[in-house]
């Protein structure tokens, strides 16, 4: 069997863990991801995500298939939307318009005109290039953007996103990718022995009480965090952890700073 390849062609789609509406959201598509199709059933599609990795299953009436030298484009691609609450695309033949969110993938656009396989899109409004080396400059003011965004575990969007989702569609808008969960996120980077030599932009991580690394945030300096607790916060940080002044205690435990 030839491999099969597809592309989101929505604003946001759920990722679940298992083939049914009833199955935990684990993660979701923004317009313009595009991954490889493992398997397929009457109603769903098991994935892997190009841009992490990931697995999971999507209702297949919520994508386009694409051929392999399209999945080539998108996997080269370096433009998305960046950090207005919405962005509008239209569908020019039937003039539907579909709303985006932040993060989403626009392949090559013309004069604001790109393409989907077949479908002919106009982008009102302007893509961004992400630039590594605006990193360190740019991602507390990238971060800041999602504050008081809701906790919604698989989420990623300011309308409702998960610790690591928060981390992983801060560092997108600079063309650093990193992984989906927490702890797979651990395993990148270089460690920082010290919390008083963090910058902005380095990765905590919190274990539980078994040391299994079940939390991330982004430093905004060696004393300050931004990270999705409830909502998307700011807390103060020391050697032993998150300290939160609303509820007068430690609520996560320090294991490891990264730095990627």
């Amino acid at each position: 069997m030839n491999q099969q390849f597809g592309v989101c062609n929505l604003s946001l789609v759920p990722v679940r863990t298992e083939p049914s509406d009833r199955s935990e959201m684990s993660s979701q598509l923004l317009f313009g991801d595009h991954f490889t199709i493992l398997e397929t059933t009457d109603k769903w599609l098991h994935i892997l995500i190009a841009h992490d990795d990931y697995e999971g299953w999507i209702d297949r009436k919520q994508f386009e298939e694409i051929e392999h030298a399209a999945f080539v484009a998108l996997h080269d691609l370096h433009t998305i939307l960046g950090l207005s609450l919405s962005h509008t695309i239209t569908k020019t033949a039937s003039n539907e318009k579909l709303n985006l969110i932040a993060g989403s993938n626009i392949p090559n656009a013309l004069d604001r005109f790109f393409y989907l396989r077949d479908t002919k899109y106009k982008l009102e409004g302007d893509t961004i290039k992400p630039a590594k080396d605006k990193f360190r400059n740019g991602v507390a003011d990238a971060a800041m953007f999602y504050l008081n965004a809701p906790y919604l575990w698989g989420g990623k969007s300011v309308f409702g996103i998960d610790c690591s989702g928060l981390t992983q569609m801060v560092f997108r808008q600079f063309g650093l990718k990193l992984k989906r969960d927490a702890y797979q996120q651990a395993e990148q980077g270089e460690l920082v022995g010290f919390l008083q030599e963090c910058k902005a932009g380095d990765l905590a991580f919190f274990d539980n009480d078994e040391g299994r690394i079940v939390h991330v945030g982004i430093m905004l300096d060696n004393e300050q965090i931004i990270h999705a607790s409830g909502r998307v916060r700011i807390d103060s940080i020391d050697n032993q952890g998150i300290f939160s002044k609303e509820s007068g205690r430690y609520t996560h435990k320090l294991r490891i700073i990264k730095r990627i």
